[in-house]
């Protein structure tokens, strides 16, 4: 094996690293959270030619997959959506009117398809504010988790002409526009957040809203429930899924 010096890892990683965030300042779209959402929009568009950017806070993508119900690591979808288990090369089993899929597996599998797709995935990386010009989102700044709340440092901006918040239970980039005032709450109870579990009518809730909820802006997965004041549905995730895929063709269609 041959000789490697630190300097020359360090040098490395650091180069390759601002090559992909200096990629990433002007996208097309840029989603707000990795979890099956917004990893299955970020690789529907990309692999129909757009430039995108999935920022996500945690160190590892995934969103809720990866711990199934109560750390069993299984989930279950339904044969709706089944197609993008198998584009995305997911194995599945049958269990009544439900398959059963490994959550590992899903959450590499999804990862993987976006950034085989094109995408580009920034974990660490927690979505503070969003850029408003004319009256539109026309961007995400960002800031790395653990300084964010933390240290008086400031974020930088990725522009993009579309952001989607797939940011699950938090609705991140709602909350932002909602709390100043600059768009009403659009949940009827007057707060973010989703309501009691009810599992078929959230994942069909979750489909039906996926889509612009402000200019510049669209919803997608759990965001919808969290913003709307839909139920949430458990460790069952066709909807999620769905939405996000439901999510990138909306934009598509937008032409945006």
């Amino acid at each position: 094996m041959s000789n490697v010096q630190e300097a020359a890892i360090s040098r490395a990683i650091l180069e390759a690293y601002h090559q992909k965030l200096g990629s990433c300042l002007s996208s097309d779209v840029i989603v707000v959270g990795a979890g099956p959402a917004g990893l299955t929009a970020a690789a529907w568009l990309a692999r129909n030619g757009k430039r995108v950017t999935v920022i996500e806070k945690r160190l590892a993508p995934g969103g809720g997959i990866w711990g199934g119900g109560i750390g069993m690591n299984e989930v279950v979808v339904q044969q709706e959506a089944l197609p993008i288990l198998e584009a995305a090369g997911v194995r599945h089993r049958r269990h009544g009117e439900l398959y059963a899929v490994d959550a590992m597996e899903l959450a590499c599998a999804l990862c993987l398809d976006a950034l085989r797709a094109g995408a580009a995935i920034l974990n660490l990386l927690t979505l503070e504010d969003v850029c408003l010009h004319a009256g539109r989102v026309t961007g995400a700044v960002v800031n790395r988790t653990m300084i964010y709340g933390a240290l008086p440092v400031d974020p930088i901006a990725l522009m993009a002409n579309a952001v989607v918040d797939a940011s699950g239970h938090e609705a991140v980039a709602v909350e932002r526009l909602t709390s100043r005032g600059v768009m009403p709450m659009p949940a009827a109870r007057g707060k973010l957040g989703d309501g009691p579990m009810d599992a078929s009518a959230a994942e069909r809730f979750v489909v039906e809203h996926t889509g612009e909820i402000f200019p510049g802006l669209w919803v997608a997965g759990m965001s919808v429930c969290a913003a709307y004041g839909g139920p949430r549905m458990g460790p069952i995730f066709g909807g999620m899924l769905l939405s996000g895929r439901k999510v990138a063709e909306m934009i598509l269609c937008a032409g945006t």
